[in-house]
């Protein structure tokens, strides 16, 4: 006993107590409160009996007293004294409700167990064990002299029970609820810190997931005694936009030094990136800024840089180096069409006009039965428009044979009475619309439904091929007129009001969504020879995917390569009706390559109503070749007789009124859009016709 009472004097001394002056072991969360200590008992002064015959034994050296440091060379630290541990109890836990699990967690935390000897580090391992299990917010251990030996008291003051998380600020982008879902298990519970943080790294993860890569969720910052606990979220805020021109090695100046200087105008950039001075930044949308920036046509590459602001942490700068690409274009070709034979074709275009991306378009067509001059002026986005209205304005003058007066299937033709020669329609007029996404007052948001208001003027002139005024027509002995009152001139003056609704997955080759239009157009009696119709429209396309045939590879993806088989189902169904008196140049048209493709351009009917219906089955072949098999069906309703003076003219032409074709094609895809390739029948007559055309039918 006498070696065991020297050791509890020393240890209050200098033995085991780690903190600087203190008695005791000791780790918190906070500022440590002075411990209450117990009073020393004073050192029994023992020596040991003297040999017999001898001299009286020198005293014990105290084992954790160190060598006073001199200006000789240090030698070899001792090996630390060790200890005998007899007792090791947890304390400060009475009466909590989850004591046991707390006392088991702090003495499977300790390597110190009775009946060890330990030394002064090991026990600062076993503090530092103990206070990283995450459950105390202050952690002391006292050793006490005790009749076995050395008594290890640890007092612990455990964390909080958690009742609510709080964020700071507290307009953080998150859900209230989606802060509910995560730390909702711990709740009622004694507060983990380790548990806490790993709760901290979901919530990271959510912001990372939501597009947030600048958010930052730390803490704790605040642990109430009553269990609310404060988390900090720096979510990273955007001080600003820049727009630098660059080349295409990413440059801001050319060859002599000098900053390049841009075209286009900065608003027209700015204009079509979400974020704004003060947003929390998203990096889904800046990658959806970036796309319709893209999608402008302008610029051929866009180079994003995050600049923080060294004065201001947690902002940062966007920079946007656009490379531009030319706008202006002239171009010109030779094609064909039923309207006008062999024609020729040239275009200017500049989409870019004086950088305000407004579009500007000429285009002078000759061909063998007539002729077009279009000019033609689009503004994508109004300046200043919150709803981001575009405006769209043509002024034109055409000359076409129109394919109500033809049959070519059999070569039939109703030709002028005067002169019998082939009947052209003249027009001159220009028309004006806006079109309006429904977003809000959101320019940014994707709104499927879009509004069209237009309001349009032409006048119409029937004539023969040389340029001749006729107001009749003649084919068989049969006479009928061909424009409103049988005059030599009509005047169309309409107002237009259309909806559509778009929810394809993709605009050029869709395999799933819908797309909707509706249109009604007056035309009002203004002066004299002006007819007064009402003509409605509406159309609706409905796509399925289906992997049926696997015949690209790209349907068949090895592991770890992405699939890419786009394959669909599509339907298409179109009808139309014009209520009142119209001119015959007016009437629907069956047939033709974009609507009954087994039949000619108007060779199945003419009328005032018609309806039209269209199954395909789409599929891919190779990568830039894809197949197609469908089956298209029409009809004019029986509206093929137009009435009055207007008579007949598509059954005086042969034109059946109704069919079907079934058929198939090849579509390439080019960069100017899929071309298509496509025989099909003519009902179950045995004829077949191709057809070339570009892009899809729908």
């Amino acid at each position: 006993m006498a070696g065991l009472t020297r050791l509890s004097a020393a240890l209050p001394l200098v033995g085991l107590a780690l903190l600087a002056g203190g008695p005791a072991l000791a780790q918190s969360t906070r500022p440590a409160q002075p411990a209450a200590q117990a009073k020393p008992t004073a050192p029994k002064q023992q020596q040991a009996a003297p040999a017999q015959g001898g001299a009286p034994s020198p005293a014990p050296v105290n084992p954790f007293t160190t060598a006073p440091l001199t200006g000789a060379p240090a030698a070899k630290p001792a090996p630390e004294p060790r200890v005998l541990i007899a007792e090791v109890v947890v304390a400060g836990l009475e009466g909590h409700p989850e004591r046991e699990r707390l006392e088991l967690a702090t003495y499977a935390a300790m390597a110190v167990t009775p009946g060890t000897r330990v030394t002064r580090g090991e026990l600062q391992t076993d503090l530092s064990a103990i206070y990283a299990t995450g459950w105390f917010s202050d952690v002391r251990i006292q050793p006490v002299d005790s009749p076995l030996g050395v008594r290890l008291v640890v007092t612990v003051v455990a964390n909080p029970v958690l009742q609510k998380i709080t964020l700071d600020p507290p307009a953080a982008k998150v859900p209230s609820q989606v802060v509910a879902d995560i730390f909702a298990p711990d709740y009622g519970k004694t507060l983990n810190l380790n548990t806490l943080q790993a709760r901290m790294q979901e919530l990271q993860k959510w912001y990372a997931d939501q597009g947030y890569s600048l958010a930052r969720v730390t803490g704790p910052t605040r642990v109430n005694p009553d269990g609310t606990v404060e988390l900090l979220v720096r979510q990273g805020t955007v001080a600003g936009v820049e727009v630098k021109f660059v080349n295409k090695e990413g440059s801001d100046t050319n060859d002599k030094g000098q900053p390049i200087k841009g075209k286009t105008k900065n608003w027209v950039i700015t204009r079509e990136i979400s974020l704004k001075p003060g947003d929390v930044f998203n990096r889904r949308n800046l990658e959806e800024d970036i796309k319709r920036l893209y999608g402008t046509g302008l610029f051929s590459d866009v180079k994003v840089t995050l600049q923080p602001l060294p004065t201001e942490p947690g902002k940062v700068t966007i920079v946007l180096g656009i490379v531009e690409q030319s706008t202006g274009s002239l171009s010109g070709g030779l094609g064909y069409s039923v309207a006008q034979g062999v024609f020729g074709q040239i275009q200017l275009n500049d989409s870019n006009l004086r950088g305000r991306a407004w579009d500007l378009s000429t285009n002078i067509t000759y061909g063998q039965y007539g002729g077009l001059i279009d000019l033609t002026f689009t503004d994508p986005w109004i300046k200043g428009d919150p709803f981001r209205t575009a405006f769209r304005g043509r002024g034109f003058v055409s000359r076409d044979v129109p394919q109500v007066f033809q049959n070519t299937q059999s070569g039939q033709a109703i030709l002028t009475a005067n002169n019998a020669n082939i009947i052209a329609v003249q027009r001159a007029g220009a028309n004006l619309q806006f079109v309006r996404p429904l977003n809000g007052r959101d320019p940014f948001r994707k709104e499927p439904w879009t509004l069209v208001l237009g309001i349009s003027g032409q006048q119409a002139v029937p004539m023969n091929f040389a340029g001749q005024g006729s107001t009749y027509g003649a084919i068989n002995g049969s006479t009928i007129c061909l424009a409103f009152n049988c005059a030599s001139t009509n005047n169309l003056f309409g107002l237009r009001l259309a909806t559509n609704m778009n929810r394809l997955n993709d605009p050029r080759n869709p395999t799933s969504g819908d797309f909707l239009s509706l249109s009604t157009e007056q035309f009002l009696p203004i002066g004299n020879n002006s007819p007064a119709f009402n003509r409605l429209r509406a159309g609706y396309s409905y796509f399925i995917p289906v992997e049926w045939l696997k015949i690209y590879k790209g349907c068949r993806p090895k592991p770890g390569d992405s699939k890419d088989c786009k394959q669909a189902m599509a339907f298409q169904v179109s009808a139309g009706t014009n209520v009142g008196e119209i001119p015959p140049y007016e009437a629907f048209c069956l047939g033709g390559g974009n609507s009954v493709r087994g039949y000619y351009d108007c060779a199945l009917g003419s009328g005032r109503s018609f309806v039209e219906a269209t199954i395909e089955y789409r599929f891919p072949l190779f990568s830039i070749i894809s197949g197609e098999l469908f089956v298209d069906a029409g009809s004019a309703l029986g509206s093929q007789n137009l009435g009055g003076l207007y008579g007949n003219p598509a059954a005086l032409l042969g034109k059946p009124g109704s069919g079907y074709s079934v058929g198939t094609g090849l579509i390439v895809t080019t960069p100017v859009g899929p071309l298509r390739l496509e025989i099909a029948s003519q009902g179950a007559t045995g004829q077949w016709r191709f057809n070339l055309g570009v892009g899809w039918k729908f």
